[in-house]
């Protein structure tokens, strides 16, 4: 690794060659890598790292767009670490293109939320602002995405979003090595759905939160892999194909 080189990221400003702004990032390197490599329209250029599978890959659409397909890891407090230190390097926009549990009666496995907020119980953006900060997506890239989305015909909710720490006790999950949940959590679930709270997720509040603290645009747009109203199962069958919803919004956006 070079001296300008991110540690965790694991290249520099100066890998990027031309001007690139835009960041496509997922939890998963693997989709990540998919975006790059696997996607119809997608140019792979380079690959910039897979440094402690924090994949990066530079991209390029048809039009000419370049943008960067990267890796979060799971969880706010490395998704913090690795925004970062894209934003060191000169990214200026980034769209979470992520997965979700939907808890509102309307948003069905194999749907898209498109999150124009997020309450946040994550101790990750403590760090960055006060809990009373608000988590909010950047307006204009929001309206993007959904104009992505309908230009598409796919079918998405734009609302409001939890984002929590973890994927089963704060997820009201107890179907797990825990099933004895702590009395706060439970009913949380129904809480979220009386305040017309779209879906879980585990990364979108802080991506919002340092957006607006450190100047950049950020929006998030989930895939629905599981209804948790009705099953705290993720329909796997379904995953590819929202998963790939999410991914033709994302770029779309972008081209626009």
């Amino acid at each position: 690794m070079g001296e300008s080189q991110l540690y965790h990221i694991g290249f520099s400003k100066q890998d990027l060659g031309e001007q690139v702004q835009a960041v496509l990032l997922c939890g998963d390197p693997q989709r990540a890598r998919r975006i790059a490599q696997e996607t119809d329209g997608v140019d792979c250029l380079q690959v910039l790292s897979e440094n402690r599978g924090l994949n990066s890959y530079l991209c390029r659409l048809p039009d000419g767009t370049r943008f960067i397909s990267a890796t979060s890891g799971m969880g706010a407090p490395s998704l913090s670490i690795v925004v970062n230190e894209l934003v060191q390097v000169g990214l200026h926009q980034i769209i979470r293109v992520g997965t979700c549990g939907g808890i509102a009666d309307q948003v069905k496995v194999g749907s898209l939320v498109i999150s124009q907020a997020a309450l946040c119980r994550q101790g990750a953006a403590a760090d960055i602002a006060p809990r009373d900060y608000p988590a909010a997506a950047d307006p204009f890239l929001t309206v993007a995405l959904v104009e992505a989305a309908q230009r598409l015909g796919l079918d998405y909710h734009l609302g409001v979003t939890a984002s929590v720490d973890t994927f089963y006790e704060g997820q009201e999950r107890t179907d797990s090595a825990n099933p004895q949940l702590l009395r706060s959590l439970q009913g949380v679930t129904e809480e979220y759905r009386q305040l017309k709270i779209l879906n879980y997720e585990m990364e979108a509040a802080t991506l919002f939160k340092m957006g607006l603290v450190y100047g950049f645009s950020a929006a998030c747009v989930c895939a629905v892999l599981a209804e948790r109203c009705s099953s705290e199962k993720v329909n796997v069958e379904m995953k590819k194909q929202a998963e790939e919803g999410a991914v033709r919004v994302a770029l779309n956006a972008l081209k626009k």
